[in-house]
């Protein structure tokens, strides 16, 4: 007979690995991102006084 008890558990101690290795890189990331050098941003449309003439 198949033991799902046993299927369960193993299941749910694999999506609570998954969720946990989800969880560290989400971080991970979030860490880099606050972490890094501010941007230059630069408009690629700017308009000059030319271009209205």
């Amino acid at each position: 007979m198949v033991d799902y008890k046993e299927m369960c558990k193993k299941m749910f101690q694999a999506a609570e690995l998954s969720i946990s290795i989800l969880i560290a890189a989400q971080r991970e990331c979030e860490e880099m991102y606050i972490s890094a050098p501010e941007s230059k941003i630069i408009s690629l449309n700017q308009k000059t006084d030319e271009d209205e003439e």
